[in-house]
């Protein structure tokens, strides 16, 4: 197995400090950064595939769609 990179995990502390309570904050900020459902421009529900070439293809077709779609808005 190969590491990359590294993590510091913090000890669980009954007292609460400043500098832990704005790491958390900023970790929230960054959170909330991350992309949503909506960027994804894959419609909410359940799919089943007969094969993953048939996921794909449909990923890539919700993709497409939806990048025409950004592009239309920002012409």
């Amino acid at each position: 197995m190969r590491t990359i990179g590294h993590r510091k995990e913090h000890p669980i502390t009954f007292s609460a400090s400043a500098a832990l309570l704005a790491e958390g904050a900023r970790f929230n900020d960054e959170i909330h950064r991350l992309p949503t459902g909506n960027t994804t421009h894959i419609p909410k529900g359940v799919y089943w595939f007969k094969s993953f070439e048939e996921s794909n293809q449909h990923q890539q077709d919700c993709l497409v769609a939806g990048m025409a779609k950004i592009a239309l808005e920002r012409r």
